[in-house]
């Protein structure tokens, strides 16, 4: 069955939290697209995923920081390899235009 979308719609999402629209889930790769409106990762929580994770931002702009201290600043067409278990949060989310990101998950490079 085909299925189709736009990555770009967000006059549906929630601004209380941020909305996590799977686009695809197979064995070894899930899609995700992601629209954030001010969202943050909660203090002293750090992302530690078994996987690797490519995001692009589409719309919006964002900042992650990393365990060891850098931080990285994304606009719209930017995007970022983050390997799997390099400890990660979001340090900010614009909410007017909101942020809205795709996120690819797939198994560490090197994985069979």
């Amino acid at each position: 069955m085909m299925q189709q979308g736009s990555l770009l719609e967000t006059s549906t999402s929630r601004t209380d939290r941020e909305t996590v629209d799977v686009l695809l889930d197979r064995p070894g790769a899930r899609i995700e697209r992601i629209v954030s409106t001010g969202q943050t990762t909660p203090p002293g929580q750090w992302y530690d995923q078994p996987g690797d994770e490519w995001v692009a931002l589409l719309a919006g702009r964002a900042t992650l920081r990393f365990k060891d201290g850098a931080l990285v600043q994304l606009s719209p067409g930017d995007w970022l390899l983050i390997p799997a278990r390099v400890r990660h949060r979001v340090e900010e989310t614009s909410a007017d235009p909101p942020c809205v990101w795709l996120a690819v998950h797939a198994a560490p490079a090197g994985a069979a």
